[in-house]
């Protein structure tokens, strides 16, 4: 093995065990954060990123195209669903009344579902 593939190798790893620190980082803020819309953001950012970073290390470990190619797909998707998926949860969440208004610094959703009732 040469001095370049090793050096690939090392920064696979590190990319992976970074990645792995962010997505711990995101469980540990849904289960310490108050409500729904902390918990929805501790849920999307950190694991979305964390995941990039570990699909990034596994991707200068393995290095051939198919799996290159298999890597991108998960990627894609998984940005694709998890924000969407957060962005639901936070809205049924909103439109049910499990959030505290009050806690909010700007409610521009309330002023879209009231403008659109009185329509």
């Amino acid at each position: 093995m040469n001095a370049w593939l090793q050096l690939l190798d090392t920064a696979g790893a590190v990319l992976v065990l970074l990645g792995a620190a962010i997505c711990l980082l995101g469980v540990i803020g849904m289960l310490r954060l108050p409500d729904v819309l902390s918990r929805s953001h501790a849920a999307t950012k950190p694991q979305t990123l964390g995941m990039i970073l570990v699909l990034a290390g596994v991707a200068l470990r393995l290095r051939t195209g198919m799996d290159l190619a298999t890597l991108a797909l998960i990627g894609f998707f998984q940005m694709l669903t998890s924000p969407v998926a957060s962005h639901l949860v936070a809205r049924s969440a909103y439109r049910t009344g499990q959030v505290d208004h009050d806690e909010l610094l700007f409610d521009e959703l309330d002023e879209q579902l009231t403008n659109g009732n009185k329509k």
